[in-house]
């Protein structure tokens, strides 16, 4: 808008750690509802493609959470949303993944981008003295990061704080030592956190602790501020104007971003949503997205929802558009059998099988190479497909040779394990929700 400026300044903090399981998720939805009882507006975002993460932090916040990736999203991308955030918030918060320094774009790489002091959580069960070399060697490995100081997680007891922050360099300070607490730790399952939606009543219980934890062990006051300048983002075009988008929503199919449905109703679509798992007849659409979740934990009630499943058997046969990602491409195929080996039936829009497989499984960032154009998206899933036919194309990776997921379209579907991120290449999004795309392998009955 042109009555805004063309920068913000807000007080900002990326908490970063050595490794994944160090307690990053428990520890920046403590700050945000820590900050937010002060009265604080927080503003949380998420370094990478996580779904459940965001969920999880937006609960204990209050607002929307975005996730933030350079490569998937693009640099103008991630300077618009934090400045955005800056124009409102009090403070921002910006959770790592993985390693500080893993990845590329790493959680180092954001931090550095855009000027945010980075915080680094560690779990130091087992460990004192050697707490601090490990924290001041990820500090130093970089010139281009500002560290603010370490947060000690799973710390023992107030002499094990000693040992650490004895250790430490002045310009290096303990920000806070946190005890192992169960009723702190954030409930997981096999593809990471659970979903919120699911244990709304318990995360409450647990981020109140946190931000009890909190006020006796940390750092309560503001960090410093960062200026955040406008990209000045063109607006999407109207794409899909006057188009009705029906997305599945319910415990099954969750994995949506919120970007990707700004990017709809910015193109001048309207989304409904709708839930395989209850609903028996589809809202009136011209399209469905049918997105990523945990349809495995469900198959059987998926599976009995007969209605449900005629209806979008019947909206495929009038050669209308359905985008499948990842447990909406496996709700698209002949079968599913979960986790306890039971084989049930699903909708049938593709020939082929899907079969859940323990902790094996398939992650990372690829380009869906697609007749309509590239689109960046990740894959992160635990099964397997088979018995399919030729796939049209198969995801790039970003940083391997090999052929990435395969991508599968049958007349009017398109379905893939890849997780989409819409904004990374609108008009080849519009052109498959309005059903303008080659319409390969064609379904014939």
């Amino acid at each position: 808008m042109a009555d805004q400026p063309q920068s913000a300044r807000c007080p900002a903090l990326f908490l970063a750690a050595p490794s994944s399981g160090a307690g990053k998720t428990t520890i920046t939805a403590a700050l945000a509802r820590n900050f937010r009882q002060q009265g604080k507006v927080v503003r949380v975002f998420k370094t990478g493609p996580d779904y459940l993460d965001p969920q999880i932090l937006a609960q204990a916040s209050g607002e929307p959470v975005e996730q933030l990736d350079m490569w998937m999203a693009g640099e103008a991308y991630c300077q618009q949303k934090l400045y955005e955030a800056a124009l409102e918030a009090d403070l921002i918060l910006v959770e790592g993944v993985m390693g500080m320094f893993d990845g590329e774009p790493s959680s180092a790489d954001l931090a550095a981008r855009f000027s945010i002091p980075m915080a680094i959580v560690m779990d130091v069960k087992g460990m004192a003295q050697t707490a601090a070399a490990v924290a001041l060697g990820l500090a130093n490995f970089r010139d281009d990061i500002t560290v603010a100081g370490l947060i000690a997680n799973s710390c023992g007891t107030e002499r094990h704080a000693q040992l650490i922050r004895d250790a430490l360099p002045p310009e290096l300070p303990l920000l806070a030592t946190l005890p192992r607490d169960p009723d702190v730790a954030l409930p997981e399952r096999h593809l990471g956190l659970v979903q919120a939606d699911e244990v709304r009543e318990e995360l409450e219980l647990r981020f109140n602790r946190g931000a009890e934890w909190i006020d006796g062990n940390a750092i309560t006051e503001l960090p410093s501020e960062v200026e955040f300048a406008s990209a000045e983002v063109k607006p999407a075009e109207p794409l899909l104007s006057g188009k009705r988008i029906g997305v599945a929503k319910d415990a099954a199919f969750s994995f949506i971003y919120d970007a990707n449905l700004r990017l709809l109703t910015e193109m001048g679509a309207e989304y409904h949503f709708f839930s395989p798992l209850t609903d028996s007849e589809l809202p009136d659409v011209d399209a469905l997205w049918l997105p990523g979740g945990y349809p495995e934990l469900h198959a059987a009630h998926l599976s009995s929802n007969k209605p449900m499943l005629e209806a979008i058997q019947a909206f495929h046969r009038q050669g209308k558009p359905v985008l499948a990602e990842c447990g909406g491409f496996l709700y698209c195929l002949q079968t599913l059998t979960d986790l306890e080996e039971q084989q049930y039936p699903m909708v049938g829009l593709l020939t082929g099988h899907g079969a859940m497989r323990g902790k094996r499984g398939c992650q990372g960032m690829q380009t869906a190479q697609l007749p309509e154009g590239d689109v960046r998206a990740h894959a992160h899933h635990r099964s397997r497909c088979f018995a399919m036919d030729e796939p049209i194309a198969h995801g790039k990776r970003q940083r391997h040779p090999a052929p990435g997921e395969p991508i599968f379209r049958d007349g009017s579907v398109t379905a893939s394990y890849l997780h989409l991120f819409f904004p990374s290449n609108p008009a080849a999004i519009a052109a498959i929700f309005s059903g303008q795309f080659e319409k390969c392998g064609a379904h014939t009955e």
